[in-house]
Formats: structure tokens, C-alpha cells, sequence
């Protein structure tokens, strides 16, 4: 999606989509995980701790840098793992994001928010997205292994959770309107005259 953020897990027909196997779900997510982009945005995610002093018991300088780069890169393949990984596979889910595609914008707006909550099943329907929730939750439970002990808690915890189910969710309208934004730059870019 705009042209740098990779974009794997984001099936476009609905109909026709074979189910992944465990070994897929990870593969997927684990490609997704270490994708480039990934490398430059926990750097940028890292940079504005460091810049906020965030986990003061880091300290500053390179090290702190390092420190606080470490950690978001941490959180981020934890969480992809989980939810796109871990759990789809023990509940027989899948972790894809199925585009709507048509109709009017607040239906599928309502809809790309809903899939927060909504997840396809292996054997097809629809069943709570439990992934998810204990997907983004085992990640932070897991995080509280490798932050400072000032910065780990109940409250953190519940915070840093609620901040990424909407991050997941806003992820889910860039999946589903992205590419009505890209056809209508490149429609406006093939009107523009020719010099």
C-alpha cells in the first residue's frame, strides 16, 4: 500500500480463496514481519520514543536508541505472530483481511472496522475474531519480559492493547480503500497533459 507497505494478507474475492495451512499462516506473517518496511517504521516508531524520553529507565543516546528500537521491533513481530500466526492456527481461522470491494463507502467502512471483531473461519462463516484479541494481548504479556520494570502493569498493559486494536483496525480501511485511492491517482495521473 502506497507503494511501500507491504500488503500480504489482503484477499481482494471472497469466493474463491482456499484456505491456508498452519505452515502458510506463519510463512505469511512471517514475511510480512521482516518485510523492509517493517525495519524503517519501527525506526521511526523508535525515534519518537527516544525524542518523548518513553521507558526513561533506557536512557538516552544510541543506546537508548537501540534499546527502544529493539523493543518496538520486538512488539511488532510478537504481535504479527500471534495474530497472524499462533492463534489463527490453533482456532482454525484465517488471518487474511477479505476486501468488500463495492458498495457504499460507510458500509464498507463499517465493514473493514467490524473485522476487529469479525473473522473468517478455515471451514468458512464468520466466528468472533478471537485472534485478535488474545493475539495483541499474549504479545504484550510477552513484552513485559523485555521492558523496564517502571513500565510494565496492568494499566500499560491495557493501554498499549487498546492503542493496537486501533492501529489493526485503521489497518484494516487502508486494506479496504487503498486501492480505490490508487486507481483514482492513477486515473488523475493519465489526465494530466503530457509535456
Amino acid at each position: 500500500m502506497f507503494y511501500v507497505m507491504p500488503n500480504y494478507l489482503t484477499v481482494d474475492n471472497q469466493s474463491k480463496v482456499v484456505p491456508l495451512t498452519w505452515k502458510q499462516k506463519f510463512a505469511i506473517t512471517a514475511k510480512g514481519a521482516f518485510d523492509p518496511y517493517e525495519f524503517v517504521i519501527v525506526g521511526v516508531v523508535a525515534g519518537i520514543r527516544q525524542a518523548d524520553d518513553a521507558y526513561p529507565a533506557f536512557g538516552q543516546g544510541m543506546s537508548g536508541y537501540g534499546q527502544r528500537y529493539g523493543t518496538a521491533f520486538a512488539d511488532q513481530v510478537d504481535g504479527n505472530i500471534m495474530v497472524g500466526g499462533v492463534f489463527p492456527s490453533i482456532l482454525k481461522t484465517d488471518p487474511r483481511y477479505f476486501r468488500l470491494g463495492r458498495g457504499k463507502v460507510g458500509q464498507r467502512f463499517f465493514y473493514a472496522f467490524s473485522r476487529v471483531f469479525v473473522t473468517r473461519k478455515d471451514s468458512g462463516g464468520n466466528i468472533f475474531n478471537v485472534p485478535e484479541f488474545a493475539g495483541n494481548a499474549t504479545a504484550i504479556a510477552i513484552s513485559t519480559v523485555y521492558y523496564p520494570a517502571a513500565d510494565r502493569g496492568v494499566w500499560n498493559g491495557v493501554n498499549s492493547w487498546g492503542v493496537q486494536m486501533g492501529i489493526d483496525a485503521f489497518g484494516n480501511e487502508l486494506k479496504e480503500f487503498w486501492p480505490d485511492i490508487h486507481n483514482y491517482l492513477v486515473r488523475k495521473k493519465n489526465r494530466l497533459p503530457q509535456q
